[in-house]
């Protein structure tokens, strides 16, 4: 099987998924404003909207992973790929604001192309370029969503934030078609039968202690991430000294960090590959701590923006070196699974991250938070190297070592 010809597929398939998501995203809160949300109550509409997709998605994640490993994960690929086309041209018929919730709780129910696109890349690689694919797979994501909101807000500023949902759609309806006429899935783990219930599969996981490391270094780091995404247009205001422009210049400046990603993502699969994911981890949350925990002491906007393109560049090492490690350590017949828990936990921490960096902001002012995000990434990274720098490779761990003897 050509595995490379999947890879590609599904990194396209996987870009315009995260396309499809960020252009609607960012601008939701507008949205509910055009559809008889009142000023006053906007905020608590917009945590409601953003979160409950979230929430839905991160319990159901295992299940359609379950569902990936028994009945196939190109299966469950077209079923989530054409269900959020659905549920996105919803979100264009919807009139009110509790019509909008129930749209982003049927988005959460529709939800697992990318776990589904992940572990059926994970189970056509070859395991010699695994980190390499996985860092594709993540550099792609992260450019559909940095080109997402630009379009969407292009969209929304010519005809209207209502047409974006259409388009969203249509986007993520091509990205399903394609994958579904060019992707192939492994046949000896397409349809594995699993044993048991959901239970049990919980059950194997957390008795896995190196998968729950990975799960909880997951929800650490996307807790971090996300820890700023509010606060960050509040931040440049203050660095500039005034709100103007501030909203334009927190997109630029938040999208460095993301570029930059883009950058290093397979570069990061690559040195994993050959050096071992434990230095990876190691090297990414120290450098992505250093430079989290300078942006405390950024003089200006200038400084801020390096600052977070330099963060960029470290942080998204993390992801790929998790999600091989993961891998490795699971049997190949629960791919699926492995990929579902990962984007539970991920989800965990985008809900988690912006509902702690408001508060904390609120008690001790917005300039503080990085010292506690470097912090923790500082340690994460200490963590890290204490746990593993023994290993010659931490892409391999005992269940993988016996498998292959």
């Amino acid at each position: 099987m050509k595995w490379r010809k999947n890879l590609w597929t599904l990194a396209l398939a996987v870009m315009l998924s995260g396309a499809s998501y960020t252009m609607l995203v960012p601008f939701l809160p507008l949205y509910l404003l055009d559809i008889g949300a009142s000023p006053e109550n906007v905020n608590m509409w917009s945590g409601l909207v953003l979160s409950s997709s979230f929430l839905v998605s991160a319990f159901l994640a295992p299940y359609w992973g379950r569902c990936a490993d028994k009945s196939g994960r190109r299966r469950m690929l077209l079923r989530a790929g054409f269900s959020l086309a659905f549920v996105y041209f919803l979100g264009y018929l919807v009139r009110n604001p509790v019509e909008l919730l129930i749209v982003r709780l049927l988005q959460g129910v529709a939800s697992g192309f990318v776990p589904a696109a992940m572990a059926i890349v994970a189970a056509s690689t070859p395991k010699e370029h695994m980190g390499f694919s996985l860092g594709i797979m993540q550099t792609t994501l992260l450019i559909g969503g940095i080109v997402g909101p630009l379009l969407g807000g292009s969209l929304s500023h010519i005809f209207g934030m209502r047409f974006s949902f259409v388009i969203a759609a249509a986007i993520i309806f091509g990205g399903t078609v394609i994958a579904g006429m060019l992707v192939k899935e492994p046949e000896n783990n397409a349809t594995a039968v699993q044993e048991g219930g959901m239970l049990d599969d919980l059950k194997t996981a957390f008795a896995n202690r190196q998968l729950v490391q990975m799960l909880c270094l997951l929800f650490a780091v996307q807790t971090v991430a996300m820890l700023l995404q509010p606060l960050i247009a509040l931040y440049i205001s203050e660095l500039q000294g005034t709100m103007e422009g501030a909203a334009l210049t927190a997109g630029i400046v938040y999208s460095l960090a993301g570029i930059a990603g883009a950058i290093a993502a397979p570069l990061w699969g690559r040195i994993g590959q050959r050096r071992g994911f434990a230095q990876v981890l190691t090297i990414a949350f120290l450098g992505a701590g250093m430079f989290s925990f300078s942006q405390y002491f950024s003089a200006d906007i200038y400084q801020f923006s390096i600052l977070q393109f330099l963060y960029g560049l470290f942080v998204v090492g993390v992801f790929p070196a998790i999600n091989t490690i993961a891998v490795s350590c699971t049997d190949p017949n629960s791919r699926g699974r492995v990929f579902g828990l990962t984007t539970t936990a991920n989800h965990l921490g985008s809900m988690t991250g912006p509902l702690i960096g408001g508060m904390v902001s609120f008690w001790i002012g917005i300039r503080p938070v990085f010292l506690i995000t470097g912090g923790v990434l500082l340690a994460l990274g200490g963590l890290v190297f204490l746990n593993w720098h023994k290993r010659d490779d931490a892409g391999e761990c005992p269940v993988a070592a016996e498998r292959e003897k």
